[in-house]
Parts: C-alpha cells; structure tokens; sequence
C-alpha cells in the first residue's frame, strides 16, 4: 500500500497556514504573554481551592466549600478518570491558549468542507471566513472558552453526519462517533443543544430527499449508525453528563419546590429558567443588520471615539478637561439596542453576506434548504422575547430549551450556516455545471441585493432610524440636550463609516467575480483574492475589540487577584468559617472565593436553594441566616475603603438544637427562617421526619461539638452528649455523594433550615465523618471504560478493513 504524498501535502501545507494565522492573530502568546480573560479570571477564582488540594493530596475532591457555601466540581474543571477524549482534545488543542481555539475553529470547519467535496483552496478560504467570524474572535476575548470549545467541534459533527448519509457507514460513523464524543466533552451543553436543533432541520430536509428518491431503507440505516455513535460517545463522557445532570436537578436550572417571591407573591414553580431571566439578551430584529455592517447600531456597549468626536467637544464645551473628555469618548455608549449589555457585534462580514447571497442562486436541493431552514430558526430564536410567540412556545414545549439563558447566542449557528453555504457557493460558480447565464444573473442579483441594501441605509437612515439609545433619557437628564444629540451624531458617524466599508468590500468582491466571469483573473488569484478580502474585513473588525492590548505577562492571569487589607486581616484567623463580600456583588464576583470560605461565588448555574436564600434574606443580611452558615466575616465597602466586619455570633461549625419544626414544603421552609432562632431550633420538612424521633430534644448544658479536622471532601468531628441530639452543621446540604460515618458505622444526613446538613447522633463520645464519595463517579468510569474499549475496536477494525481494500 503506498501513500500518494502529492495529495498530502496541499492539506498539510493548509494546517500549517492555519497555525500560522491562529499564532498571528495571537502574536503575544509567542511572547509567553496570556490574555485576560474576564471569565476566567472568575473560573481561576472559583477553582483556586480545587487546584490547590489536588497539588498538595494528588487526588480530587469533587467538592468545593469555596463559594455558595458549598458545591460540587462538576461544573469547575474536575478531571473525571478515564477521560481519553479529553486527552485526545488537549492533543489536538497543542497551540498557546486562545490560539489553539481558533486553530481548532480552522481544522473543524475544513474537515467539514473536504467531506463535501470542496477544493482545498475553497476549503481554506471557507475556514478563515468562519474562523474569523466577529463573534467567534470576541467569545475568545472574554473567556468563554467551553463556548468556542463546543462551537469548534460543530462542523465535525455535520462531517460525520453526511458521509454518513451519503452511505459511508464505517467511516462516517466513526467520524460522527469521534466528533460527538469531543462535542459532548467540552461540556458546553447549550451550545451542543443548538446543534441538535440545527441537525434536526437537517434531518427533515435529507428524509424528504431520501423519499422522494425512494431510499428510505438507506435513511433509517443511516440514522441507525448515528444513534449507535451517540450511545457511544455519550458513553464515552458518561461521568460528565451524569455529574452534571445530578448537579442541574439542584442548581438553578432545577425545581427546588419553592413557589414565592421574597415579597410573597405566587411564582410558577418550573424546572427551568423562568421567561426573563432566558430572554434578557434578546436580538434587536433591526439589529440583525449588524451581520452585514459591524456598528449598525453603535458597535459595542463602549466604544473608542478619539479626540475627533461630537462627543469630546461637547465635553469640553460643558467643562469637562481633555483628560476626562477622551476617557469618557473612549469608552462612548454608542449602542443604541435593546439589549442589556453588549461586547462587540456579531459581525459575519460583508464580503460573507455577499457571497452567501450568491450562493443562493447557485446551490440547490437538500443542501441549500437545511442550510437556510437551520439559518432562519436559528435567527428567529435569537430575538428572544422581541418575536414572544414563537420563543414561550420553545419555552413551553421544546424539551430543555428552558434550561438555556441568552438567547442570542443561538446565532452561532448563522456564524457556521452562512460561510457554509458562501464557499459551497463559490465551489458551484467555479464548477462547470452551472451556465454562464445562471453564473452572471446571481452576480447580478447579489450585488444588487446587499450593495443595495448598504446605499439604502446610507441614504435613509434618518427615515429608518432615531439613533436613540436606552440611556438616552437619563443622559439628557444629567447632562443636557447638547451631550445627548451629540452623542447622536456621533452614532450616524460610525454607522455612516461602517456602512460605506461594507459597501466597499461588497463592491470590491463583485468586482473580482466579474473580472473572473470575464476571464480577466484565473481562479487561483480570484480564490486568494477573496480570501485575501474576507480575512482583511473579518480582521479589521475583529482587532477593534480583540487585540494585543488585551493580553497580560502569565502570572497575572495565574494569579488575578490581589488580597486587600480586609482578606489579609480575615486570613489571620486560621479556623474553618465563611466570608460574605459585600464590597461588590456577592453573587457575580470570585474575588472572595480567591482566598476564602466564600458564601457567594460566580457561577451561571448556581445552587438554586442558596441563590434564593440570598434573595430573601442574605441581600438583607438577617442575622439568623448568616450565623447558621458560619459567616464569621462581611467584607464592606465605606467610601472606597475594605473593610471585614467580624461576626461574633456566628452559629460555629456544628451545634445541637433543642426543637425541630417540621413544615410540608419549601415555602414554608424558607418562610420559617425569618423570624427563628437558628441556635435552639431547626426547621425541617416532614419527608424527613420518620428519621427524626421527637420534636424536643432535653437540653444538656455538657454536650458538645467541634469541627477537629476539615477537608472540602472529608470533615471530621468530635462529639459527647448524654442523650441521642440532633446536631446541624454550617454546610450546604447535598443529596447525592455526601456519606456520614459514627465510629465508622454510616448514618443519615438530612436537611436542616433550608440549606444546612443535619444527623442524628447517638448519646456518648464519639466522632462522626462526613466523606464526599460521589457514586456518579464511579458509575460513571465504569461505562466510560466500556464505551472506550467500543470505540477504540471500531477505530482499529476501521484501519483494518480499510487497510484490506488497499491491499486488494
């Protein structure tokens, strides 16, 4: 069997490029420089007390007491055993961090492009445009990491898809199993989910062809195979899913039982999301137009204006100095949307909308229709609670998709659908089956079309839009009518500039396609030419808000906060206690979690029952609450300077309790804690009650408890009481993993005051052991094995026939 090299070598030669346009983009990283990354920033500082314990026990914990009281690490970058996938990820993830993401991005879509018969020219030009893709660039700047990690893989699963339907079962099958496995572990299930719609739409468009052909057998054969590969690479991240699942039932993701407000009003009680807190990033409809032109309505939330604005002269007029004139134009509100905060637009490029306009007129069948039918749900859904009827029927009847907030993150599909179908396209009007005429009619038609619309908007836009942000009010409130219409003009500026650039590229690449159809310029130099284009408009709106300022030297992103005077003053206290940082928002910081037993954190999937303790009463620091979770130290802010309030009358680790209240549901629950004395009793729900044998314990002023040694995973205590108490300790009640152990004779763990783990101990002088051994884990890892060892004979029997045929 001999290789054909010459075939080889032009793909080689294409990854190289790749690597060399990833490391290029990020040029600091061979600088050893890092970017910082905001939300990373938050995971380094909500996994700190996970990665110093497995440093110093060799081992994981899977349970942190580092924020929200308490959680498991599931969602904080635990390593799970047997996790090949994840190993065979990192291998091909070998590039500095961003870049390995964004090389990632170029393989994945180019495998993809292949599998469709695409010239690797075509192919190469497809993988910059979707690579580069505005929002794709800036969710690496900000640190959503697992997002672009599961975006990458994407393509990859259509590849496996579609060989598979083209009746390539061995090795579309194996490429499908292989990609989902990877897809699944980047553990970002949102994004895998809009996959799965997108593949649904997919599905529909090739049943209708396969019937129309009259080969259904091959189409339930086909989807037979893809079922086989996702049993498989499910259970290939089966720690993952199961860990996380269990974990989703008890965040806010899940139904804790609660059904009021903290003012007393009825809530539905849902097992999701509720319908504001999904839609709070909605898509703008008229917003859309920022696919096409980058600052069609203002660019991002702060935008850099310069010295040369409206805005900065209007400042200065009002008396601002120079100084702080170009600070506050440097960072304008130019965003003029609906949306609540934005960081850059979702810009997919003029020269991409061109061409995806064009291909229109050249692709035809199953192809083109799952790509435009995937395209248009994918942007309907992205408009969140501005297109409401079709949104509360996902909501209400499309399984999981109230799990998933920020609904305008579903137009990652249009990122991947529409440099898709550009580049099939320009394959189509290359190719020779395809006349002259249709070839010039949708030149034509796509030059009128996009090049229209960007001089329609140039020339209208006082009749289409009023340039008039959400704050706009407030401003003029604060500042006067002159900042605000400045602020105006200032909007048409870029707008205006922006939509001549789209114009531009828009004109540049008919141009070129014309002088091709006119056989002025081959193919080669117009394929480069287009390439050349696409990755200088992608580029040069990416670098806007992406770029080498944002990178830092490695220990700063190591090491990305600082303790004050407050942390180090709480740091001297050497006991096992929590911290409340009041200094900023409890709830959206890690900065406490950095250094202590923190009682807020940053998570988007937080402990459902702590986040609604924190609602009705933590907000409102109540006395009670915060001493029944050990919260020996607020962290306050007064006129800029920190400070730690200490709180001496903390509950302590674990105390025994006098009464027991049973109540019959979490309303009642929460609602008992208002006005209870959390020391001398526990509130407790009746499901709980066969294990508790009276409601009065006789109070004994000898018996005692204390913390003797604590691990997140592992905390011991001593005890003596004369009679069988019930004893409440200052940690979040889990109910899965948690195991307590009397003399090495296990006992149950129930749930005390909402939130906080109760037993009850029997008389004497004893310790009792509380050891977090999640079954999850090791449930997991045995079908992880099994699915690997499965995996790994299909790879092997893969090469083998295939080695076969070769040889025949």
């Amino acid at each position: 069997m001999s290789i054909n090299f010459r075939k080889i070598v032009p793909h080689l030669l294409v990854i190289v490029g790749f690597i060399v346009a990833a490391l290029a983009y990020f040029n600091p990283v061979l600088q050893g420089k890092v970017i910082f990354q905001s939300d990373i920033t938050q995971y380094i500082g909500m996994s700190h007390q996970n990665k110093e314990f497995k440093e110093d026990a060799g081992e994981e914990s899977y349970w942190t007491d580092a924020a929200f009281g308490g959680m498991p690490t599931y969602q904080l970058g635990a390593d799970y055993p047997y996790n090949y996938i994840k190993q065979l990820d990192r291998t091909l993830r070998f590039l500095p961090r961003p870049a390995d993401y964004l090389f990632l991005y170029f393989i994945g879509i180019y495998i993809l492009f292949l599998c469709l018969k695409i010239d690797y020219k075509l192919a190469a030009l497809g993988a910059l445009a979707f690579g580069f893709s505005t929002y794709l660039v800036i969710i690496l700047g900000v640190g959503h990491n697992a997002k672009a990690h599961a975006i990458a893989y994407m393509p990859i699963v259509l590849a496996g898809i579609i060989l598979t339907f083209r009746q390539k079962y061995l090795w579309g099958g194996i490429l499908f199993t292989l990609a989902m496995a990877l897809e699944i572990n980047t553990n970002h299930f949102q994004m895998t989910y809009y996959l799965l719609l997108l593949v649904v739409v997919l599905g529909i468009a090739y049943f209708i062809d396969f019937f129309q052909k009259k080969k259904i057998k091959q189409y339930f054969v086909a989807i037979a195979v893809m079922l086989a590969g996702v049993i498989i690479a499910i259970g290939t991240n089966a720690t993952n899913i199961l860990a996380t699942k269990e974990y989703a039932d008890f965040s806010t993701r899940g139904d804790t039982g609660l059904s009021i407000t903290p003012n007393g009003e009825q809530q539905e009680n849902t097992n999701g999301l509720s319908y504001d807190y999904i839609t709070e990033y909605s898509y703008g409809i008229a917003e859309t137009f920022n696919l096409f032109i980058p600052r069609f309505m203002g660019g991002s939330s702060s935008e850099k204006l310069g010295e040369d604005s409206e805005l900065y002269n209007e400042l200065l007029k009002i008396g601002a100095s120079p100084q702080q004139a170009l600070s506050f134009a440097d960072s304008a509100p130019t965003y003029w949307g609906n949306q609540t905060f934005i960081g850059a637009p979702a810009y997919i490029g003029a020269v991409v909308i061109f061409l995806f306009v064009l291909a229109l007129y050249l692709v035809k069948g199953r192809f083109k229709w799952w790509i435009v039918g995937g395209s248009i749900l994918a942007l309907l859904l992205s408009w969140g609670d501005n297109l409401a009827p079709l949104t509360k029927f996902f909501i209400n009847y499309v399984p999981l998709y109230n799990k998933f907030r920020a609904v305008s993150s579903i137009q990652v599909i249009l990122e991947l659908c529409l440099p898709l179908m550009a580049v099939c396209g320009l394959s189509k009007f290359f190719g020779e089956k395809r006349t002259q005429q249709e070839k010039e009619h949708a030149l034509k038609w796509a030059a009128m079309i996009t090049g229209g619309l960007a001089l329609l908007f140039l020339v209208s836009k006082s009749v289409f839009f009023d340039f008039v942000g959400n704050q706009d009010r407030q401003y003029l409130q604060q500042l006067g009518q002159s900042f605000v219409r400045a602020l105006r003009e200032d909007r048409k500026a870029i707008f205006n500039t922006d939509t001549i650039r789209s114009l531009i590229f828009v004109a540049l690449a008919a141009g070129l396609i014309w002088a091709y159809l006119k056989n002025k310029v081959n193919k080669s130099l117009t394929i480069g030419a287009l390439a050349l284009l696409i990755v200088v408009d992608l580029v040069g709106v990416d670098r806007r808000y992406v770029n080498n300022e944002d990178f830092v030297q490695e220990h700063q992103m190591k090491k990305p906060f600082q303790a004050n005077a407050a942390d180090l003053e709480i740091l001297k206290d050497e006991g096992h206690y929590r911290v409340l940082d009041f200094s900023g928002s409890p709830l959206n910081s890690s900065r406490a979690s950095y250094f202590h037993h923190s009682l807020g954190g940053y998570h988007a999937a937080k402990p459902g029952r702590i986040q609604e303790l924190f609602d009705f009463y933590i907000y409102d620091a109540n006395q009670q609450v915060l001493n029944m979770l050990n919260t020996k130290y607020i962290i306050l802010s007064n006129q800029g300077e920190i400070m730690a309030q200490p709180n001496p009358q903390t509950n302590g680790n674990a105390w025994f309790v006098n009464d027991v209240k049973f109540v019959t549901n979490a309303n009642q629950e929460i609602l008992a804690l208002d006005s209870l004395n959390t020391k001398q009793t526990a509130v407790v729900n009746k499901k709980f009650s066969a294990e508790i044998p009276q409601q009065e314990f006789a109070t004994d002023s000898t018996a005692q408890i204390q913390l003797k040694s604590y691990q997140p995973n592992q905390l011991v205590y001593s005890y003596s009481t004369q009679k069988e108490r019930l004893a409440l300790f200052s940690e979040i009640y889990y109910p899965h993993g948690w195991k307590a152990y009397v003399e090495g004779k296990e006992i149950s763990i129930l749930q005390a005051d909402y939130v906080l783990r109760a037993a009850i101990l029997p008389a004497g002088s004893h310790e009792i052991t509380f050891k977090f051994e999640p079954e999850v884990i090791k449930t997991g890892s045995k079908i992880t094995i099994a699915s690997g060892v499965i995996l790994s004979i299909l790879l092997l029997g893969g090469l083998v026939v295939t080695f076969r045929k070769k040889l025949a």
